[in-house]
């Protein structure tokens, strides 16, 4: 029997995920063999999450079973390995707003056009699940890896948290916390171009696992404005530093409060320190984000304030590293 025609023309009908045009026409698969009762067909799975491909497995499947004459049906799958960004955000200290920030500027990211991921790598104390609002979603599995979490922001993430009973201490030491953080690195990822590394406090295990094995292109330091804060960042830049991992920006968190009432101006952290300190490390300043109560609670309720349109506080946190990424290339909201 002559499967010239009718082979691709069945491959043909099941539609690219991405493109939507037939898996031949996409250039998704190659041109159907049939030998013996038997069909065999390549498909390229590139920027496919792990339920993408098992779904488009199965339809290749059943449209090629379905041709008369043909038994079985073989798919063998390949894809590119894909160049993907890493951007660590890190802080010397607890306490600094570091979480808030990734999870915000991961929204911002994504409104901006770029496919990013979010990766909660503070092991011991996790909090981007429900900052992200995905408290009570835990990942699927694709053999080895895992699948992330898609938040309802448009942002996949994967955290401990959702892999975890709620308020369970993780007790374990180092080698265990830096493989746990190559699972969530490692998952599954799809389409997915830079990914955002919410970095525990501190200068240990899990940031060297970081690295040495992941490469970042480029950290956000986040700082207060006091001293104290500051002395912890200047750590952070150093770790950093020997890394041979360039700083993209520093950005002063709880920058100046503004009373309800009356609209006055205080800066019960000090004022203008991480800009200082940037200047006299000469590193590029991102911006501030103010101390503000509706962030606070925005962020706690799992509603990130840069997923709103009239966001002005991270969408030009945004930007800065967006222009930092692609020089010749800048940024809009």
């Amino acid at each position: 029997m002559d499967m010239t025609d009718s082979l691709p023309a069945a491959l043909d009908g099941v539609p690219d995920p991405i493109s939507g045009k037939g898996l031949i026409a996409s250039g998704r698969a190659g041109t159907p063999r049939f030998d013996d009762g038997t069909v065999s067909v390549v498909v390229d799975v590139t920027g496919l999450s792990g339920d993408a491909r098992s779904k488009l497995e199965t339809a290749v499947k059943q449209a090629l079973i379905a041709v008369a004459g043909v038994e079985t049906v073989r798919v063998a799958m390949t894809a590119e390995k894909r160049g993907r960004k890493i951007i660590a955000v890190g802080s010397g200290k607890g306490g600094v707003g570091k979480s808030t920030l990734s999870a915000n500027l991961a929204v911002a990211l994504k409104r901006s056009g770029l496919k990013v991921g979010l990766v909660d790598a503070d092991i011991y104390g996790p909090s981007q699940a429900r900052l992200m609002s995905t408290e009570g979603m835990r990942p699927t599995a694709q053999g080895q890896k895992m699948d992330p979490v898609m938040s309802p922001h448009g942002v996949p993430m994967l955290s401990m948290a959702q892999l975890v009973k709620p308020g369970q201490a993780i007790a374990w030491r180092g080698p265990m916390a830096g493989n746990a953080l190559g699972q969530l690195i490692d998952a599954e990822w799809g389409d997915v171009d830079l990914l955002i590394i919410d970095l525990p406090p501190g200068t240990g295990d899990v940031q060297l696992t970081m690295v040495q094995k992941y490469k970042p292109v480029g950290a956000v330091i986040v700082s207060t404005p006091q001293d104290l804060a500051l002395i912890d960042a200047t750590r952070a830049i150093d770790f950093f530093n020997q890394a041979n991992i360039p700083i993209i920006g520093m950005v002063e968190n709880m920058a100046g409060y503004a009373c309800p009432h009356c609209g006055e101006i205080s800066d019960p952290f000090g004022q203008g320190g991480a800009q200082a300190a940037a200047m006299s490390m000469n590193l590029p300043f991102l911006g501030r984000v103010p101390l503000d109560i509706d962030i606070r609670t925005a962020s706690d309720s799992g509603r990130p304030p840069a997923a709103e349109e009239n966001d002005a506080v991270f969408a030009p946190l945004a930007a800065g590293i967006i222009a930092w990424l692609n020089p010749a290339k800048p940024a809009s909201f």
